[in-house]
């Protein structure tokens, strides 16, 4: 039986990150073999506004450092908008930032950010027209939606519930989602990300809503999710998760 070690770089105030992270890995232990422990570094943060999410960027490489000495087997970098804040693309030079950090620490490790995840979820997907809803303020979904645009999607739509502290994020009900997306118009998108934001709990909802409005239903972190296992090189597969986890696609 194999074990791995799963890392995360969280923002200080995020508390979901390591309950839906481990709770679909946890699913997919009980359809397959392989077994996972799970490991964070932190970096402060408490207001999601651009200003703080840059200051908390800064600290990720010294958390990249702190996690390679614990050998992890895969990295994450559970923040969406602050990658995204920093600019078009920029999850794919953090990413090569990290890696090198783990490179000079002599642990090489796969990195993964759940910018970059949800970007490679949608065309795992097949996705071409989507709709998203975030937690955040106006300013910052619609900082969100010019990254996903510039990765080649067309946004139909996007909700920003507008909450600027991160632990009220955490603390919304999931299944307030199944009321929250039906202010959506649904017609032509290919994919709906019920959370476009890893610390938005969502996990319960999610094949709820897929099953109400047949079409893919997915998430910042069950993309996450789905890159480690792939960055693994294990079968991206779990017991709950929607549509990506579930072997259709």
């Amino acid at each position: 039986m194999k074990k791995y070690r799963i890392g995360q770089i969280v923002p200080s105030s995020n508390v979901t990150m390591e309950t839906e992270i481990p709770a679909i890995f946890r699913s997919r232990e009980t359809i397959l073999p392989e077994r996972f422990t799970f490991h964070s570094s932190r970096m402060r943060m408490k207001k999601v506004t651009k200003e703080e999410l840059e200051a908390m960027d800064a600290m990720s490489l010294k958390c990249a450092q702190e996690l390679s000495d614990a050998h992890v087997d895969v990295m994450g970098y559970a923040c969406l908008v602050a990658i995204m804040s920093m600019g078009r693309g920029y999850h794919c030079v953090s990413e090569v930032n990290l890696h090198q950090e783990t490179v000079a620490n002599d642990f090489p490790t796969p990195i993964v950010t759940s910018a970059g995840a949800l970007i490679n979820g949608l065309k795992v997907l097949g996705a071409k027209k989507i709709s998203i809803i975030t937690p955040y303020m106006r300013p910052l979904t619609d900082m969100v939606v010019d990254y996903i645009e510039h990765q080649g999607f067309e946004v139909k739509e996007s909700i920003a519930l507008e909450i600027p502290d991160n632990l009220e994020v955490a603390a919304q009900d999931p299944m307030n989602l199944l009321e929250i997306y039906k202010r959506l118009d649904l017609t032509g998108i290919d994919v709906l990300v019920v959370s476009a934001c890893v610390q938005m709990p969502s996990l319960e909802a999610i094949d709820l809503i897929e099953k109400e409005i047949g079409i893919p239903v997915t998430s910042a972190a069950v993309c996450t999710t789905y890159e480690m296992m792939k960055k693994l090189g294990i079968e991206a597969k779990s017991a709950i998760g929607g549509a990506l986890l579930s072997g259709k696609y």
